[in-house]
């Protein structure tokens, strides 16, 4: 019996709407050459830092057919995460002596809501296929954990444009959204309608990234970006790159909260993307005072267990550490600090620099001509 293509894409449309998924399309395997090529030469200027794993299986990100032996189609969907319960974000920024957390680390682990989520819709696949009489359905989910290729994926499936910022951007819900795959041997045929880029001229995320990380255009040097160094470095932070950080201490969201496109984002009601702990407005010193303990209790089934007890602690100090340039009550924070010394000599290095800091001189108004500081 042929497949009734348009019958089991009219099923995939229900299937993946009620799984809570927003939108999906069919990405054509052809378009992987000048994303694998754009990667090749990412990873020639050194730009993945420390990330060793993104040089590796590099042909598996360019081939998903050795991935997934067999693999024909494509499925990339789209899942929103922006919190609808959670606090204004801008808000939190604005608060030195408060901790900023990314917006989608703030629930559960996404990695495991939409394995879940892709894991059901390709079971359903399979069951609807079998019922029509159709056996040897072969597929493997993928989320940004796999060797995929996935922002290229998405913008061959018709889910939006790679931005200026590097993240698929849509106009008609901006880019707080996570992208999954399912990889198949199903003959599907590829979405024809692309989604054009409309990033302009507009230049507002590279001008607001705290660290200069988007380089140019399109382009993104992951060793100054605080994402990067808050959860994936795991050693020292350049002593030049803390101050910038600011009260960032899991992530950034900056390039997004500028991005015009995102007055159009619709905030998601999926429950795990809620706040625990509310971690949307905790305090540095809060989560300064976390023992190892209970950091592993609070961030069980969190991205937040990335960067391991150690890395925590030293985004949080350098948070403390720009808390205080910032005026903060230097007391509780200087003790909080010394508190948490001789656990490690790189835990260590970034106390000692956070506690060297003082507030900023505020500018003083000209005299004669000349621009006096206190």
């Amino acid at each position: 019996m042929a497949l009734d293509t348009e019958a089991l894409l009219d099923e995939l449309d229900g299937w993946s709407r009620a799984l809570g998924f927003s939108a999906w399309g069919i990405a054509s395997l052809d378009s992987l050459q000048a994303p694998a090529q754009h990667l090749d030469n990412w990873l020639a200027k050194g730009r993945q830092g420390s990330m060793a794993y993104m040089a590796r299986n590099r042909d598996l990100r360019a081939s998903p057919e050795q991935l997934h032996p067999g693999t024909t189609s494509i499925i990339s969907l789209r899942l929103d995460y922006l919190p609808e319960a959670a606090a204004d974000p801008q808000a939190c920024l604005d608060k030195p002596e408060a901790a900023y957390i990314s917006r989608y680390a703030l629930g559960r682990d996404y990695h495991k809501t939409l394995r879940g989520k892709l894991r059901r819709l390709a079971k359903r696949m399979e069951s609807w296929l079998a019922a029509q009489g159709h056996q040897g359905f072969t597929a493997r989910v993928a989320t940004d954990s796999a060797p995929v290729l996935e922002k290229a994926l998405a913008e061959s499936a018709g889910l939006g444009w790679i931005g200026k910022n590097t993240l698929i951007l849509h106009e008609a819900a901006g880019s707080w959204f996570f992208l999954g795959e399912i990889l198949t041997n199903l003959p599907l045929p590829a979405s024809r309608k692309q989604a054009p880029n409309r990033c302009g001229a507009c230049s507002a995320c590279i001008n607001v990234c705290p660290t200069g990380a988007l380089v140019a255009p399109y382009q993104l040097d992951a060793r100054r970006c605080i994402s990067y160094l808050t959860i994936e470095h795991k050693g020292a932070i350049a002593e030049e790159l803390r101050p910038l950080i600011g009260n960032r201490i899991f992530g950034c969201d900056d390039c997004q909260l500028v991005c015009p496109w995102n007055r159009y984002a619709q905030p998601s009601s999926e429950p795990d993307f809620h706040p625990r702990h509310k971690l949307d407005t905790a305090a540095l010193l809060a989560l300064f005072a976390w023992s190892e303990a209970e950091y592993l209790a609070k961030t069980q089934g969190s991205a937040l267990r990335r960067p391991g007890y150690q890395g925590w602690l030293r985004n949080l100090a350098v948070a403390l550490g720009n808390a205080l340039a910032a005026g903060e009550p230097p007391a509780p924070i200087r003790q909080a600090l010394r508190t948490r010394l001789g656990i490690s000599p790189l835990l260590d290095d970034h106390i000692n620099w956070a506690l060297a800091q003082a507030p900023k001189p505020l500018p003083v108004k000209a005299e004669c001509g000349e621009a006096r500081h206190v």
